[in-house]
């Protein structure tokens, strides 16, 4: 892998270790709940246990349905999602105690690779802010020439580390991984869309934009 170009079998291989890390916290946090549900006695512990793994479920679950449509193939060639059904998706993955999401994107129907492309921009966004803050979603023009601005606004905001030279799809002399292959991917479904992606700082805000 060098350049811009990545082989189809490593772009698969690296995608799938990035799904399976976003996996292994609440996937592990249920294994560990079902552990002290099996060694504990104390009626107070087993409660916090069960509260663990139904939270943990839960945020499986989210994760399991974001990456379905933001890597999978998520429905036959030239299907539509319905960015209402992205909006629920997204709410489960980045909306909790720390991060609010305010969605402005109409309830529209539009082919699933600029959806993709929209759930990986607000991965990079949210990447930004680590402390949690705000997510704002935005539209640029309408129908189906609608283009994304998605920002994020929170304590010590910063572009992540690399993640405008990999939208663009320069690799440069680093070799790709399961953190680096989102961004990148990302840049490709762009260029699938006939559209060009960019991330910076505008003002205090990360600024993930694609028209």
């Amino acid at each position: 892998m060098s350049g811009s170009s990545i082989e189809a079998l490593d772009l698969a291989a690296l995608l799938c270790s990035r799904v399976c890390h976003d996996l292994i916290s609440p996937v592990g946090a249920i294994v560990n709940g079902l552990e002290m549900l099996e060694e504990e006695k104390d009626q107070q512990t087993r409660e916090l246990a069960e509260r663990l793994i139904t939270k943990s479920a839960a945020a499986a679950s989210a994760k399991l349905q974001f990456c379905r449509i933001a890597f999978g193939a998520a429905g036959s060639s030239g299907a539509q999602i319905d960015l209402g059904d992205a909006e629920k998706i997204a709410r489960g993955v980045f909306e909790d105690d720390k991060t609010r999401l305010d969605w402005k994107l109409p309830r529209v129907l539009l082919p699933k690779n600029k959806v993709k492309l929209l759930l990986n921009m607000m991965l990079i966004a949210a990447q930004g802010i680590p402390r949690g803050g705000a997510i704002t979603v935005e539209p640029f023009g309408s129908a189906e020439s609608m283009g994304f601005r998605v920002s994020a606004t929170g304590p010590n905001a910063k572009v992540p580390p690399g993640a405008s030279s990999l939208l663009a799809g320069e690799l440069g002399g680093e070799a790709l991984d399961a953190h680096r292959i989102q961004p990148f991917y990302a840049g490709l479904l762009a260029k699938a869309c006939g559209m060009s992606a960019a991330v910076a700082m505008e003002g205090d805000a990360v600024a993930v934009t694609a028209r």
